[in-house]
């Protein structure tokens, strides 16, 4: 982030952190962390430096150590740049068996990129991931707040097409933000 622009939240989003927040009694507000850092990914271009950290540990009062650790701990955060498109594959044992491996040799050759590494265009990034909860349909992927099961080659094309076609960003935010 440019040091000379302060990092927070649009007043749509710190209106929806509050909303996020007052779901919890008072002195808990730590509760709120992981919704709040979808958000603030979403907020902030699909990553989480360390001044948006930083931000998100002064909003909630708790120690910006406490935010480093739970993003460094799941891979639905990015502490570095992404893609619009966050490709994210299953590779435990029933994607595995059922050919994530072949998906992710295809994703890696159409897109011109490795795991981890982002497409030339800035549109997609690929990621593998430990288990998503979808054997019964493996092998699959996730693109932000939506599940693509059974795939073939043909499908993860079309799919491809699609997130190209549609060229904004994927989010969690949408399915994890909601008036509750």
């Amino acid at each position: 982030m440019s040091e000379n622009k302060k990092i927070e939240f649009s007043i749509e989003a710190l209106a929806t952190a509050k909303k996020i927040m007052a779901r919890y009694p008072e002195g808990k507000q730590k509760s709120a962390l992981i919704p709040i850092l979808h958000l603030a990914q979403t907020e902030f271009n699909g990553w989480l430096s360390a001044e948006v950290m930083d931000y998100v540990a002064s909003l909630l009062s708790i120690k910006p150590i406490e935010v480093y650790e739970v993003v460094t701990f799941y891979s639905m955060f990015n502490s570095k740049p992404v893609g619009k498109c966050l490709i994210e594959v299953c590779q435990t044992s029933s994607c595995w068996l059922r050919g994530s491996d072949e998906i992710v040799a295809h994703i890696k050759n159409k897109l011109n990129i490795n795991v981890g590494e982002t497409s030339a265009d800035g549109m997609f990034t690929l990621k593998t991931v430990e288990c998503l909860g979808s054997c019964g349909t493996a092998p699959m992927l996730q693109c932000g707040a939506d599940f693509h099961e059974n795939l073939t080659v043909e499908k993860v094309d079309e799919l491809l097409e699609k997130l190209r076609n549609k060229n904004e960003r994927s989010s969690y935010l949408k399915s994890m933000i909601t008036d509750r």
